[in-house]
Order: structure tokens, then C-alpha cells, then sequence
């Protein structure tokens, strides 16, 4: 270890973070690989090592024997303040080795308040911001991530996205690069042919026009570049790359489990929801698969929980066969097993007790709209019947805690839909007075609002955002409507959540202010601690930017977005179809029950079949 880390991390909070040394870290000879790779996740230790998808690339990567693949994650302040005053560059957790020295290095970038956090680690490692700085190949700097359904915003910082899933496409990324790098190919040579990997963005090789009224006039490639970038996936999801000798972290994370994807990509199309429609189309694992994995990993990391994902995860079909075959090892060993991302519409008591066997937690449902004219509207699918009986169902087996979520803000919503939510609430709270089996206990009910944003890639991309003060109106009015003492309200920042518009619908002008921001000392903005919203605005005005022209103008139907030229596999007709339906409320069935004729089912390589 650097002798000048040995004396400041006594002196900040979990050093932990900063040592390396993990158990199943993967350590090479960097003397016997010819890409050395920092994979950076611009948050801290906490947020990065619970994310399954830096798990599953960082071990993708390292499979390469030409390789190694490190981590870097983004300091808290403690560490930021004690690096620059030491004059400690960014370093990878493996080697300790300076980020700058490697031969390329990679964000996941998930969400777009990370923006600012990317351009700290690359300035932290010495590394010039925009790839128009870099004229070299080395090192290359590339992003996957949810941000690249949209990648303008960042398009001037990074030589290449990754659209899609990374488990492939990222491994021919690298293989090219190193035939570039023992070829003394140029930094231009090897990005005309990286634009040719399906999955593959290079932005300088697009150039943008503007219309007077400020919208995109063009994308258009260059140098062969293909006029869309396809997004990639993988076809045969039960044979996807899994990690059972996962990184065990050295301090306390925030998803401290083993973490199993059930599928990827959602059968219900909630409108609203980006990660819906992006992750299409729907592709299972097999329940004696994922339960060979859970047990595996849990024995090469000593975990005592495991966590189902996906985005429904009760809408798994083989659900109870899996819950089964997982506490048949869990129970004896007093192994929490849990499932997040339920749906109040298919809970049932067979699968409640099954999770009780071992522990129970607080159930957790995204109602998302007050009314049913509205859940309509987004296609939740969800009634109130549904969500009560769920209800009555928990509270006869014992449970005691329901956190419900919404959004605020919804195309079509009114002052009568918010009100709804706070009748529902009561609704609950008469529920468990009737049914509770444990009255003693007593109960609370949480409910949470956060503000609608409009995300590319879904049917709400056209939409305008409402206004700060509009927000804040319908808030204090739900507020006003929650009386009851056993029902609890909080509600997301609305300023965190109109500068995440901007950033969702943005274009590449947008970057600007993003550098802005950072000069001004932005960094960490998805934390209440770091963000500024005067910092935010003050840079929008300085770059010459109308905050009110991303986030609060309703885009035209023939419009060009930013994001057209990025295909994520739904085609932007069935989206705007969805739109329409919308305002009249009218459902789209499951996925598993009618095709909706999305699209996303062309990317599979075995035919136009979605799994069930």
C-alpha cells in the first residue's frame, strides 16, 4: 500500500473502502495481460459493490486471460479532501496502481445524476474530460449503463457506449482494442471499426443539427458509422454469465446478500417506466439454475441473505418451485430469503409463507397512482381490491409494516387522484384493524411520493414534467389529506428530480453545463449532501440553457430526439400508441398474454418468441 494512504485513511470514515483486498477479488499478473481495464462506478464503495451488474461484468472481463479488469469507485468527501491535499490519484482497489495508467477505463453509469461523479474520476486519475482532449487510443474511456438510452448528454466525455447488455459486447470491445493497441492502430483507425460491433456507440461520429425552435434537425453518421446503434443482448438468458464467487465486501454495503436475477425485462409495460421497456424482451432462468447459483454463492461468500430480483418479481411463474428448492438449504442455516418488487395484483399467502419461515420484512408495493382511472392510464394493472386483499392477506400472517410508493405528477393526473391515495391509506389502516393477527404489535403504513420524470426509450418520453411549484401544491394537498397517526408521509425532492429531466431528455448541448457544474465543485449529486440546485441552475444560465425547454415542453409527435438514433428494441411507434392510450386510460394486456407487437422480440437470435 502507498505510504501516504497509510497515513490518511486513520483519519477518514470506513477506510475499508479504500484498501482493497477483498475476499475473491481477482488478482492477475499485470505483467502477463495486454489490457489492463479500471471499472469505475461513480458512486461510493457502498452503492457500486451492491450492484449486481459491475459483479457480473467485472468477472465477464477477467474471464478475458489478456485482461485484468480492476475496480475504482468515487471517495466520500473525507477521502476526496485527503487524496487532493496528499496529492493521491485516483487508484484501482486490486493493484493500487493510478487509474491513468491503465489502457481504458469503463463508468456503469445507472443514473443521470452520476454525471458530474464521471467527470471527478477522470480528473481525479489525470485524465483529460472530452475525448476531443485525448487524441491517443490510450487510454480509451467508455460507458454502459440505463444512461445510454440516451447518451447525448455525455456524448462529448466518452469515445464509446455500450447499448445494451455487457456481458458480450464488452469482451469484443476489448479484444479489438488490444488488436489495435499490439497494431499501433490510431485512436480514429480503431473507433471506425468499434462502431461496426453491434452494441456499439461512438458519438464523434455523429454529427447533430439544430432547428431554429432549438430541437434536433439530424443525427447524422459518418465514416460508415450505422445510422441506429442496435442495442445488444443476450438471447439464451438461463446460459448468461453468473458469478457464484462473488467480491465479498470489507465493510457494510447496502445490499450486504447474494442477489439473483430472476429474468430480465417486464411483461406488464407500466408507461411510465423506463427499464420496462429498455430490458425487452422477456427472458427467464430456470428455477433449478438460479437455485444452484444462490446455494453455490452463498457457500463461496458466507452471505446470510438472498435477495430474488427483477423488475416483477411475483410475476416469475416457477416462483414457489424456486422459494422451495432455495429454504431447503436456507432454513436449516437461518438464511434469509426476500423478495422486493412484488405486485399487490398475484401476492398470495402460499408464497407469504414460504418467506416466513426464516425472517419477515416490511412488504413493499408501487401502487403509483391514487385512482384506478389513473393506474389505467399508466397501465399498472393494479385495483384497490388488489392491493387490500394483498393487504388482508399480510396483516392474518403476522405482517405489521406496508410501505407504499407513488408518483406524483402523472400525464393525466388530478387534484381527486392524489386524494385517492390518502383514502387508500385509510383504507389499509381499516384493513389491519379487521384482520391484523398481532394488534399489539400495531402497525405502520408509509406512504412515498416521488416526482414523475419523463424518461427517454418509454411512452412517456414526449411528456413535459409540472413545475417545482406544482409539485410542491399537490404535496402539501396529500399531505393535508393524511391524518391518520398510524400513516406516515414522505416525499422525494423535487429539484433533485427537475434537474434529472433535464438530464433524461437532454442533448448534447446539455454537457456543458454538466462540465460547468462540475468546475464549480459538483460531484456526487445523487446525494442530498453534494447536490446543489443553485449550482444547477446558475451553470443552465451560464451555458445559455432553458431548463423549461427539456423539462417542461411537451415534444410533437414528429419530433426528433436526442435519442432516436439509439435502438433499444421497442419501436418508437408502439410507444407513441401507448401514449395515446394512456389518455384514454385504456390497458395494454401482459406480455405473457398477447403480444404487444413491440418490437423487442426481433433481437432475438432464436426467433419472435419472448420467454413466459
Amino acid at each position: 500500500m502507498d505510504k501516504r494512504l497509510e497515513r490518511i485513511l486513520p483519519r477518514v470514515q470506513k477506510p475499508a473502502r479504500y484498501t482493497g483486498g477483498e475476499y475473491n477479488q481477482i488478482i492477475k499478473d499485470k505483467n502477463k495481460v495486454d489490457i489492463r481495464l479500471a471499472f469505475c462506478f461513480p458512486d461510493t464503495y457502498e452503492i457500486g459493490m451492491s450492484n449486481l451488474g459491475m459483479s457480473i461484468l467485472y468477472h465477464t472481463m477477467n474471464s478475458l486471460d489478456f485482461v485484468w479488469c480492476e475496480r475504482a469507485y468515487a471517495p466520500w468527501g473525507d477521502m476526496y479532501e485527503e487524496m487532493n491535499r496528499a496529492g493521491i490519484p485516483l487508484y484501482a482497489l486490486e493493484s493500487g496502481d493510478p487509474v491513468g495508467d491503465f489502457d481504458a477505463v469503463a463508468f456503469s453509469i445507472g443514473y443521470e445524476m452520476a454525471y458530474t461523479t464521471v467527470l471527478d474520476m477522470l480528473h481525479m486519475a489525470g485524465i483529460p474530460l472530452r475525448t476531443s482532449d485525448r487524441p491517443g487510443l490510450l487510454p480509451l474511456i467508455f460507458a454502459g449503463g440505463t444512461a445510454a438510452c440516451n447518451a447525448e448528454p455525455m456524448a462529448p466525455f466518452l469515445d464509446l457506449f455500450i447499448v445494451g447488455e455487457g456481458e458480450e459486447v464488452n469482451n469484443e470491445v476489448l479484444t479489438l482494442l488490444r488488436t489495435a493497441k499490439l497494431s499501433g492502430w490510431s485512436k480514429q483507425d480503431f473507433l471506425v471499426k468499434a462502431a461496426q460491433i453491434r452494441g456499439v456507440y461512438v458519438p464523434s461520429l455523429y454529427e447533430v443539427s439544430y432547428n431554429e425552435d432549438g430541437t434536433v434537425a439530424a443525427v447524422s453518421p459518418t465514416q460508415g458509422a450505422p445510422a441506429r446503434v442496435t442495442k445488444r443482448i443476450l438471447s439464451d438468458f438461463d446460459k448468461a454469465p453468473y458469478p457464484t464467487a462473488p467480491i465479498v465486501p470489507s465493510t457494510e454495503v447496502v445490499h450486504d446478500r447474494v442477489s439473483l436475477e430472476l429474468f430480465r425485462g417486464c411483461p406488464r409495460g407500466c408507461r411510465f417506466c423506463q427499464a420496462g421497456h429498455v430490458y425487452r424482451p422477456l427472458r427467464a432462468k430456470k428455477p433449478e439454475t438460479l437455485v444452484r447459483q444462490g446455494i453455490e454463492s452463498l457457500q463461496n461468500t458466507g452471505h446470510e441473505d438472498v435477495t430474488l430480483l427483477s423488475l416483477s418479481t411475483s410475476d416469475y411463474r416457477p416462483l414457489p418451485a424456486l422459494c422451495d428448492g432455495l429454504l431447503e438449504y436456507c432454513e436449516p442455516r437461518s438464511i434469509g430469503l426476500s423478495l422486493p418488487s412484488l405486485r399487490a395484483d398475484n401476492f398470495s399467502m402460499e408464497i407469504m409463507e414460504r418467506l416466513q419461515k426464516v425472517r419477515k420484512s416490511g412488504l413493499t408495493f408501487a401502487v403509483e397512482g391514487g385512482s384506478q382511472r389513473l393506474r389505467d392510464a399508466v397501465n399498472k394493472n393494479v385495483t384497490e381490491e388488489d392491493v387490500l386483499n394483498t393487504c388482508r392477506i399480510a396483516f392474518a400472517g403476522g405482517w405489521n409494516t406496508v410501505k407504499l410508493y407513488y408518483m406524483l405528477g402523472l400525464p393525466t393526473e388530478t387534484d381527486e387522484d392524489i386524494l385517492g391515495i390518502a383514502e387508500m391509506a385509510n383504507q389499509i389502516l381499516h384493513c389491519w384493524r379487521v384482520n391484523a393477527k398481532y394488534k399489539n404489535r400495531g402497525v405502520k403504513i408509509t406512504v412515498s411520493t416521488s416526482c414523475f420524470i419523463p424518461k427517454p426509450q418509454s411512452p412517456f418520453q414526449w411528456e413535459a414534467q409540472i413545475s417545482l411549484e406544482e409539485y410542491l401544491r399537490r404535496v402539501n394537498l396529500l399531505r393535508s389529506a393524511i391524518t391518520a397517526r398510524n400513516v406516515t408521509y414522505n416525499w422525494h425532492d423535487a429539484e433533485t428530480s427537475l434537474i434529472e429531466a433535464v438530464l433524461s431528455k437532454g442533448d448534447r448541448r446539455v454537457a456543458d453545463a454538466i462540465e460547468e457544474v462540475w468546475r464549480q465543485g459538483g460531484r456526487l449529486d445523487a446525494w442530498t449532501d453534494y447536490f446543489s440546485y443553485e449550482r444547477w441552475i446558475k451553470a443552465f444560465e451560464t451555458c445559455g440553457l432553458d431548463v423549461d425547454f427539456y423539462a417542461h415542453r411537451e415534444a410533437g409527435k414528429d419530433e426528433l430526439l436526442p435519442w432516436d438514433h439509439i435502438d433499444m428494441g421497442v419501436r418508437k411507434e408502439h410507444l407513441w400508441k401507448e401514449r395515446e392510450k394512456a389518455y384514454r386510460s385504456e390497458l395494454s394486456p401482459d406480455c405473457r398474454h398477447q403480444c404487444s407487437a413491440c418490437g423487442a422480440a426481433r433481437l432475438l437470435d432464436r426467433g419472435f418468441k419472448c420467454d413466459e
